[in-house]
């Protein structure tokens, strides 16, 4: 296979103006749609776009990870130096000669860079966010620039990551990474749009709220295992349900867990054990069971709250969807749809329960409440 520069920036203008044209159309319709909002209307509006589309870029980036398609172009940001895969055709067909199963391809090469060309797009969308909300802010000072402020940082950290994660060759510890800034990208904009409603106002039981922040930590936790499992392809190393390949406790081997070391590799650099990719599947999957309990009882709770009975709701049917996906990758073998919808699902919990904690607070006033009906 030809070498490549694994960094190239020769084509990153083009890049920059192709980011341009995607994020256009989505702006062109919001300031059409929001030409007599008022300026926190307009903020909040545009925070929502940009929070469909980066959930979009987000399932479009569990499809480009699921495909293998992770590699397709194997320089960054563009492809063997070129803006779009049409400029590269002669060495993706070199390559595809070379490794005809390999992981550059032609159709590969595009995934990847549609998926470039979409996270550049949402990056101007989050530019222009934070640009808008400083310029706001030299009018009002109620309107506070610091979360869009941290919301561009951080998506610039996530396009670092972007980057070595193609440079580093898939190293599962900077996908992992990559996936849950994604997540997290997505928790800071719902956080932001919340914000221009108000401070939350929901009063919840402090055993519920404490149970909302429980769940929201350990969902966390269980996104890191399930971006653990896909990154080194341990989703198949169970292959049967409820035991794990006949076990109900499978051998151990804690190895797969060493965080610094590449794709298939142990630190050492010595071949995986099987074994270790089994036990990287059953801590997940263990872990699931905790979670999936706590969340369903936080739903179940939510839907008795009035102005949080849809977030109840929704929790209640997004623990079905997980549990029916998971389940469906291990006894149908990781079916791509159910594998997109998995990490899509994860996503909609965080920001369910982001939601759910913006726009709610503890309610310590219960004893005295009801001292004060007893009076009456």
């Amino acid at each position: 296979m030809t070498e490549v520069d694994l960094y190239n920036l020769e084509p990153i203008l083009e890049l920059m103006a192709v980011g341009l044209a995607v994020a256009a159309l989505p702006l062109g319709w919001w300031l059409w749609r929001q030409r007599s909002a008022s300026p926190s209307g307009r903020l909040k509006a545009l925070t929502l776009i940009t929070l469909f589309l980066t959930f979009d870029l987000l399932l479009f980036g569990a499809f480009t990870r699921l495909t293998d398609s992770g590699l397709g172009c194997p320089d960054w940001p563009g492809c063997y130096g070129s803006a779009t895969p049409i400029g590269a055709k002669a060495e993706i067909k070199a390559a595809e000669i070379a490794m005809p199963t390999g992981p550059v391809t032609k159709s590969k090469a595009w995934i990847e860079m549609v998926h470039r060309y979409l996270a550049t797009g949402v990056g101007v969308l989050i530019l222009t966010l934070a640009a808008m909300t400083w310029w706001l802010r030299r009018q009002s000072r109620e309107v506070s620039p610091w979360l869009p402020t941290l919301t561009l940082v951080w998506v610039c950290i996530q396009g670092a990551f972007g980057a070595l994660t193609v440079t580093m060759k898939l190293f599962p510890a900077i996908v992992t990474l990559h996936l849950m800034g994604g997540i997290g990208l997505l928790v800071l904009l719902m956080a932001q749009a919340v914000r221009y409603d108000g401070p939350g106002s929901r009063a919840l039981p402090s055993l519920l709220r404490t149970g909302l922040w429980a769940g929201f930590v350990l969902l966390w936790l269980q996104i890191a295992l399930g971006g653990w499992v896909s990154t080194n392809y341990a989703v198949l190393a169970c292959p049967d349900f409820p035991t794990c390949h006949g076990q109900w406790v499978p051998e151990m081997n804690w190895q797969g867990f060493s965080v610094w070391r590449e794709l298939g590799y142990t630190p050492t650099g010595e071949l995986l054990p099987f074994a270790s990719l089994a036990s990287i599947h059953f801590v997940h999957r263990s872990a699931a069971w905790l979670v999936l309990a706590v969340l369903l009882w936080v739903g179940w709770r939510l839907r008795l709250q009035p102005g949080l009975a849809v977030a109840g709701r929704w929790l209640l049917g997004l623990c079905a969807l997980q549990f029916a996906t998971g389940l469906s990758n291990v006894v149908l073998g990781w079916p791509l749809l159910a594998a997109v919808m998995h990490t899509g699902g994860a996503a909609a919990m965080a920001l369910t329960l982001t939601w759910a904690l913006s726009v709610s607070r503890a309610d310590n006033s219960g004893p005295v409440l009801f001292s004060k009906k007893l009076a009456e």
